[in-house]
C-alpha cells in the first residue's frame, strides 16, 4: 500500500481512463431506473494538481493541462465535471469516486473501497455527508465477491487498481470469476497500464476465463511502446454497453489530436476468444 495517486492524477492515462468512464456512466443515465457503482479503488476521490506531490512529477502537463478548456465532443460529462470543480483554472482534478458522484441521481448508489489507511479516511470524510455514497476501508477485490449483486440490479464495477503487487493480475482473475458468479449481467471495467501488451492481454484472458461472453478492449497510447516507457493505457470491460465500442473510438481520435499526435496508436476491438 505504498502506491500514492497523488503523484500521478490528471496524466494522459487518466484522461483516457475518466473520460471513457463517463462514457459508461451516460449510457446507464440513459433508463430512469436507479443505479450502483462499485469503485474498488476509490484513492481520495479529489486532488490538488498544485500540491507538492503533483508538482514534483508535473505529469498533469501531458494530460489534462491539454484538454482542459478545449472542446471534447466525444466526453462532454467528463469536461462538464472538471470544469464544474474548478470553474476557469485547473486546480482539481477528479478521481473516479467524484466522476461517479457528479453523475448520480438522487437513488443512485456509490458504494467506493479504499484499503491505504490515510487514504480511506480521507475518503470518508469527503462523502460522509452523502447519503448516496458508502465508503469501506477495506481490499476491493474481496468486495466484489462480497457485497454484489447489488439491490439495484443494474450498474457498474470500476476496477482500477495501482498494479504495485506481483499477483495483481491473479487478483483480478479472482474478482471477475467472483463477480460473473454472483452479478453476471453488471458491467465491469478493469483499468490497466501499457507499457507493453502482456497486462491487457492476461486480463483479457483472465476476463473470457471468468465466463464473461462479450469483452471488449479498448486502448489509447500517446507513446510508442517499448517496455519501459508509460506509453498509455486500456480498459477491458465486461459486458458492454450497446454501440459504446463506438464511442470509445471517437474519443480515441480526438484525444490522438490533444495527446499524441503521429506517436499516438489506438485500438477498440472484442477480445479475441481461445
Amino acid at each position: 500500500m505504498n502506491y500514492r495517486h497523488a503523484f500521478h492524477a490528471g496524466n494522459h492515462t487518466e484522461v483516457f481512463k475518466h473520460a471513457a468512464l463517463t462514457l459508461i456512466l451516460e449510457h446507464l443515465l440513459q433508463k430512469p431506473a436507479s443505479f450502483a457503482v462499485l469503485d474498488t479503488h476509490g484513492g481520495i476521490g479529489t486532488y490538488d494538481l498544485f500540491s507538492e506531490e503533483a508538482m514534483r512529477t508535473n505529469e498533469r502537463d501531458a494530460g489534462v493541462n491539454r484538454v482542459f478548456g478545449k472542446t471534447l465532443s466525444s466526453a462532454p460529462m467528463y469536461l462538464k465535471t472538471l470544469e464544474a470543480l474548478n470553474g476557469q483554472s485547473l486546480r482539481v482534478y477528479p478521481g473516479s469516486p467524484e466522476l461517479v458522484r457528479h453523475a448520480l441521481r438522487e437513488n443512485d448508489r456509490l458504494i467506493v473501497c479504499e484499503l491505504h489507511p490515510e487514504d480511506g479516511s480521507l475518503l470518508k470524510e469527503r462523502y460522509r455527508k452523502d447519503r448516496r455514497i458508502s465508503v469501506h476501508q477495506r481490499d476491493g477485490y474481496e468486495a466484489v465477491g462480497a457485497m454484489l449483486p447489488p439491490l439495484e440490479r443494474r450498474g457498474l464495477v470500476f476496477i482500477d487498481p495501482p498494479f504495485e503487487l506481483k499477483g495483481e493480475t491473479d487478483q483480478i482473475a479472482t474478482a471477475l470469476q467472483a463477480g460473473f458468479r454472483k452479478w453476471a449481467t453488471g458491467i465491469y471495467a478493469v483499468w490497466y497500464p501499457i507499457k507493453d501488451a502482456v497486462l491487457g492481454d492476461r486480463i483479457a484472458a483472465a476476463a473470457i476465463g471468468a465466463g464473461f461472453n462479450n469483452v471488449l478492449r479498448a486502448e489509447f497510447c500517446p507513446y510508442q511502446r517499448d517496455g519501459v516507457t508509460l506509453a498509455g493505457s486500456g480498459l477491458v470491460i465486461c459486458n458492454p454497453p450497446w454501440r459504446i465500442d463506438e464511442r470509445f473510438q471517437r474519443l480515441c481520435q480526438e484525444l490522438t489530436a490533444v495527446l499524441g499526435g503521429k506517436r499516438s496508436s489506438w485500438s477498440v476491438e472484442p477480445a479475441p476468444r481461445p
